[in-house]
């Protein structure tokens, strides 16, 4: 059994709108509580992307295919380190002042006290 697919620009087009507007409609209705959970969610997505850049890398054969892999891999681990980043400050947001976090720039100005006298 042999299965080949061709999708055309058009097609494929076509889906990639279709996949932006039902994400941003998903994205849209998601409470502000979860958003989160999901941006480390995110994050293990954009893991699989790192993996799937070294697997271009490994399997490719022209130099076109070493250039995306490489941009694949690199935009990848970026996007999870920042996402991993963001996701780090934002729990910090919801700690109290008095509990140490991991990181090391986490003060802010609201959370500041002024002593008393």
């Amino acid at each position: 059994m042999d299965f080949s697919i061709q999708i055309t620009g058009f097609l494929a087009l076509y889906i990639f709108m279709l996949a932006a507007f039902a994400g941003w409609v998903i994205v849209g209705h998601v409470p502000a509580i979860l958003h989160t959970p999901l941006m480390s969610g995110s994050n293990f997505v954009h893991g699989i992307v790192v993996v799937g850049g070294m697997f271009v890398l490994l399997n490719a054969s022209t130099v076109q295919e070493q250039a995306i892999g490489f941009f694949a891999v690199l935009l990848g681990a970026g996007n999870a380190a920042g996402g991993y980043a963001v996701t780090g400050r934002m729990l910090a947001m919801f700690q109290t002042s008095g509990q140490k976090t991991h990181h090391a720039k986490t003060s802010h100005a609201k959370s500041r006290r002024p002593k008393a006298a």
